[in-house]
């Protein structure tokens, strides 16, 4: 038996040429990986290390010694970055929200009824991310002034679901191909009615889509700049990506504090999707393949 089960080990031992490749291939993996991280392990040193020392000579010893928080508490006091974050936290929220419905409803249409101009709508629909949205931003100003909604939330809001809705569209609606229509004919039959079919029934069934419409939506509006600097112009009002740029000044920038809120403005994105990363890779993946 022992013989055996050594022969069955020989047997199924790695070629000599395979482990090079495997060794090799894992090489690379870790340089390309390595070459990804460094700018925001760089943005995070540079953030925790003194101001007076931003500037000095790096050194093994210089670089991981005598960090601070002194520059992150100082964006928070000093600068109140955090009222930047909840407008941002307050707009991207809503847009998603706001994305996620409009997009299950407009996908359910377009992929349960028959009507004509269909195609074409969602032609459409799809032909709008063609088009740079820097080209919209002055009709929106304009819009915007004569209804009042510049320096508000609304306006941010309208604007980046405006932006994203289109595309959540198209993403929504390969799930809901993807669904028989028999669990909707199912429903009905047992008295649902149509909102209660599209939230209740067939969301939860295309729950994947939905995560990947939510994700898509919040991080494109949280990290959006161009309308917000442009729609708002008051202070208060102002998103954090915004509040960012502001460090930037015509002849000194204050590196320590645009480093420490690079650093914050981009921890919720990075959490956000290492918390669904695999089920937004299936969303991307699934979403695409029709039945």
């Amino acid at each position: 038996m022992g013989a055996r089960i050594e022969k069955i080990a020989v047997n199924r031992r790695i070629p000599p040429g395979r482990r090079a490749r495997d060794i090799g291939t894992v090489a690379l993996a870790a340089v390309v990986l390595a070459i990804l991280i460094f700018p925001f392990g760089w943005m995070v040193l540079t953030a925790l290390r003194p101001s007076d020392s931003l500037f000095a000579p790096v050194s093994w010893g210089s670089l991981f010694g005598g960090l601070t928080f002194d520059n992150v508490v100082a964006l928070f006091e000093a600068a109140d970055f955090g009222r930047y974050l909840v407008n941002s936290l307050i707009v991207a929220g809503a847009a998603t929200i706001i994305t996620v419905v409009l997009a299950a409803v407009a996908a359910y249409a377009f992929s349960r009824f028959s009507f004509r101009g269909r195609r074409f709508l969602l032609l459409c629909v799809v032909a709008t991310q063609l088009f740079p949205f820097v080209i919209l931003i002055t009709p929106i100003y304009s819009l915007f002034a004569q209804y009042r909604v510049l320096n508000t939330y609304q306006g941010l809001i309208v604007a980046y679901v405006a932006i994203t809705l289109p595309f959540s569209i198209f993403l929504m609606l390969g799930y809901f191909d993807s669904i028989p229509k028999t669990l909707d004919e199912a429903a009905q039959v047992d008295g649902a009615g149509l909102p209660t079919v599209i939230f209740k029934v067939l969301l939860p069934v295309a729950w994947p889509g939905v995560a990947t419409v939510g994700i898509y939506a919040f991080i494109n509006a949280w990290e959006e700049y161009l309308f917000a600097q442009i729609l708002v112009t008051d202070n208060e009002m102002k998103t954090a990506q915004v509040a960012l740029a502001n460090f930037f000044g015509e002849y000194t920038t204050q590196w320590d504090l645009v480093m420490s809120a690079s650093v914050v403005t981009a921890l919720p994105t990075i959490v956000l999707f290492l918390i669904v990363q695999r089920r937004l890779v299936e969303g991307l993946t699934a979403g695409g393949v029709k039945e």
